[in-house]
């Protein structure tokens, strides 16, 4: 029986192409490649058969998307990619154990996912961008910008946190019912499926059974290995950890409904980030506040953008 989801996957491809970015496989080290979505100027269109190359840099603002948990990068991109292209040279990267990224190493920390889309991205000639993570992603994107304030010269973060201390991680997994983050974010069934989705969007989604057991097969690969993702995600302690004194502008642009991270939690936040922060809320939208309300949360992300490429983009 044909899987609905992977049947649809060539038109969603198709459709990234036409808005301007196909796949690249980048060697970050030998045992680790990571797959990212790149310009489609700033790649060679090589003959069948043959690896495409990348062949210059970019010659707009970089912005790079970075995904949650839940899906790999154009699945949870895929209306704000084309919404971008047009002013901005669009980056979506696949996290480590995500659409074809894949590594031998043993390391799951955030902090090795960030390494590793930093060198993927410096191979591909990017010297500068701005960052865009939503939940998972988020916390791959605060360590970006950590570790590399050189590459990253602001940050857009959507349902996501600084770092998942034991104590935000138990008080919010006891609040929505759920005995841990792998039995929220890695279900194994359809019912489990259908409770992540409850609780992560605004508006009761349905979809057909079939649907959701097709998606579960195809979006829900590498289990052993998130699974210690998530593990890795946890950072010891009750109190949340020293806040890193970020040079970069922060856009928190957040669901007003979201039940994972709550709202209060990143107004808190933005009070944690000081005077280069600043916060603003969607309403009638949950934690997937991208996909359930994609025409605003575009808008918002494109003034917060020309706010900082208004000479760049103007030209």
């Amino acid at each position: 029986m044909v899987n609905l989801v992977a049947a649809q996957r060539p038109l969603l491809h198709g459709l990234m192409k036409m808005a301007g970015v196909r796949p690249y496989a980048v060697e970050i080290e030998p045992g680790t490649t990571m797959n990212i979505w790149v310009p489609l100027e700033t790649i060679n269109n090589p003959k069948k058969g043959e690896k495409p190359e990348v062949v210059t840099k970019p010659s707009k603002p970089v912005v790079v998307l970075v995904h949650g948990f839940a899906a790999e990068g154009i699945v949870t991109w895929q209306f704000q990619v084309g919404a971008l292209t047009k002013k901005y040279s669009v980056y979506v990267p696949d996290l480590l154990f995500f659409g074809g990224s894949i590594t031998d190493k043993t390391d799951r920390s955030p902090t090795f996912q960030a390494e590793c889309l930093a060198k993927g991205l410096r191979k591909l000639g990017v010297e500068q961008f701005t960052v865009v993570g939503f939940s998972y992603g988020g916390m791959v994107a605060f360590k970006l910008a950590e570790l590399y304030p050189d590459l990253v010269n602001a940050m857009v973060i959507s349902g996501s946190i600084l770092a998942m201390t034991c104590s935000v991680s138990d008080e919010t997994m006891q609040r929505l019912g759920f005995s841990s983050s792998t039995e929220l974010l890695l279900p194994t069934s359809v019912k489990g499926l259908k409770a992540l989705l409850s609780v992560a969007a605004y508006k009761k989604l349905w979809f057909p059974d079939r649907l959701h057991k097709d998606y579960l097969e195809v979006m829900f690969t590498n289990r052993k290995e998130r699974s210690e993702l998530l593990e890795a995600l946890v950072v010891s302690g009750k109190d949340p950890t020293t806040i890193p004194n970020f040079p970069q502008r922060i856009h928190l642009l957040w669901g007003a409904n979201d039940e994972i991270f709550k709202q209060e939690l990143a107004q808190n936040m933005k009070e944690q980030l000081g005077e280069n922060s600043t916060f603003e809320s969607i309403e009638k939208a949950g934690h997937l506040v991208h996909l359930e309300r994609p025409c605003v949360y575009s808008r918002c992300l494109k003034r917060f953008l020309a706010s900082l490429y208004a000479d760049e983009t103007n030209k």
